[in-house]
């Protein structure tokens, strides 16, 4: 009997020591292999380890103070994984980067989970997530990424995002968070570079102190949501390489002309119908006609009044004065005319616009033809530096890019953006392929030799990384370069590609 009782003595200890044998930081994995159906993610997750320093997913770190490893990283995305997150994943104090995109996780994100103070990134979008936005996410001191778009949360943005100091991305998009944005929280937010609440239910007036996010870059996404009121004229502080994008809004009057605007394209605006100035072809209304009394506002008589006030006789003397100023500009024009075919042997064919025919943003160019080119028979595909002036031709770089002027000029012609380097334009040619096409302005003291040979050299840079140069266009009065257009993104991120998952 008594060797039956220390044999059973001696099986229960063991038990316990292996049940004890795994660390801290495995058992607390081992609460999100519990909490979801499908566990063959997890076929290595053996509790009876050491350590979860070997498990599929997860990462670990020497970490001074501690004798063993401990977990920083548990990425486990796209894994199919259905179930929810468990708050003992807070307890991972070491824990740096939680990855768990693009599963079937739902439930609310636990208020726990940001117990785990060393959390730096956080990336659960794709899921079935619901609920409000924990207002302790902040209490995380160097929470530098949270991505969380593309799940079913709701309510209001908390007002505690202030305390977010370290925060560089905030990427809410494709949610029903609904309110108006909490005012006071983004200058706080002194680091963040990427604002996306897109595709939301937000409503109410855009807070001026967004304009105070001076780190910020790429793009500011308050688009699809439920915006109101005019554009905060404060935005166009925000830095020059910034763009908007507000489409799919209820904002209404004139869009601002200062600072960051000059650089929109009319993309960063459509679907806001009470909209108007500026790059949107709807202008806006004469703000005097209906200015209220004593609003400053300068008045006219109107042409009734003034009618009543004039003579038979002034009335016959203004129309005669008309009618000589017109001959007048009109005799100027016919000798501007003929000095120019005169002077340099080029007759105008007319000025055609690019875009033409489709009402959008575009620019007028004087095509011209100069009999010594033509009878030449100028080459529109051969290579810069040719024997062709090139003046008033497409002149091709590129021997497979096959297009004529004429094509350009009538392609859809939008305007992406304006810089101290001129206007770009994303045109749109007849087979549907879209080109960048940058008006350089006129063509100034600087001949077609010079020109030739700085397209020359930039044409001979060729790497993956560098936007590759089409064609130009030069005349006395244009200067034209085309290269490809890359859409969905920006120049970082055409250079680097996604840096985060």
């Amino acid at each position: 009997m008594t060797r039956r009782l220390l044999l059973l003595f001696l099986l229960l200890f063991n038990l316990q020591t292996l049940a004890v044998s795994l660390s801290s930081d495995g058992l607390s994995l081992l609460s999100l292999k519990s909490a979801v159906d499908n566990t063959s993610a997890f076929s290595d997750w053996n509790e009876d380890d050491d350590t979860p320093c070997n498990w599929t997913g997860v990462s670990c770190m020497n970490v001074s103070g501690s004798p063993d490893p401990r977990v920083v990283g548990l990425s486990l995305a796209g894994r199919n994984l259905r179930g929810y997150i468990p708050s003992e994943l807070g307890t991972l104090v070491y824990l740096r980067r939680i990855n768990l995109h693009y599963n079937s996780f739902y439930g609310q994100i636990p208020a726990q989970l940001f117990n785990a103070t060393s959390l730096h990134s956080i990336f659960l979008y794709g899921n079935n997530l619901s609920g409000p936005l924990p207002p302790s996410i902040c209490s995380i001191p160097r929470l530098q990424n949270l991505d969380l778009s593309s799940n079913h949360l709701s309510g209001v943005l908390p007002p505690e995002l202030r305390n977010c100091k370290q925060l560089q991305r905030l990427i809410l998009a494709s949610n029903q968070f609904s309110g108006s944005l909490p005012d006071g929280i983004w200058p706080a937010m002194v680091n963040l570079a990427q604002l996306d609440l897109s595709a939301n239910e937000f409503d109410g007036e855009i807070p001026e102190d967004i304009g105070e996010l001076k780190s910020l870059s790429g793009t500011l996404n308050l688009s699809f949501n439920h915006f109101s009121g005019k554009i905060p004229n404060s935005l166009g502080k925000l830095p020059l390489a910034v763009s908007f994008d507000l489409r799919g809004n209820n904002l209404s009057g004139e869009i601002p002309q200062t600072g960051t605007f000059v650089n929109q394209g009319p993309t960063a605006f459509l679907n806001n119908p009470l909209l108007c100035g500026f790059p949107l072809r709807k202008k806006c209304e004469n703000s005097d006609q209906n200015a209220p009394p004593g609003s400053g506002q300068r008045h006219t008589p109107s042409s009734d009044n003034l009618k009543k006030g004039l003579k038979p006789s002034l009335i016959v003397l203004i129309s005669l004065a008309d009618a000589a100023g017109v001959a007048l500009i009109g005799l100027i024009a016919v000798y501007v005319y003929w000095k120019r075919n005169d002077s340099d042997g080029c007759s105008c064919t007319g000025k055609k616009k690019l875009g033409g025919g489709n009402g959008r943003h575009g620019w007028c160019l004087c095509i011209c033809a100069n009999d010594a080119a033509a009878s030449e028979g100028g080459d529109s595909d051969r290579e810069v530096g040719g024997s062709g002036r090139g003046e008033g031709e497409l002149v091709a770089i590129d021997k497979g890019f096959t297009f004529e002027l004429d094509e350009l000029l009538r392609s859809s012609a939008y305007v992406l953006g304006k810089s101290g380097l001129g206007i770009v334009y994303k045109v749109v040619l007849a087979n549907g392929a879209p080109v960048a096409v940058r008006r350089l302005g006129e063509g100034g003291e600087q001949r077609y030799k010079e020109f030739a040979t700085e397209v020359q050299a930039i044409a001979r840079v060729k790497h993956p990384n560098i936007v590759r140069l089409r064609a130009y266009y030069w005349a006395p009065d244009e200067k034209l370069l085309v290269s490809d257009y890359i859409s969905n993104g920006s120049l970082a991120s055409a250079l680097r590609g996604l840096s985060f998952p």
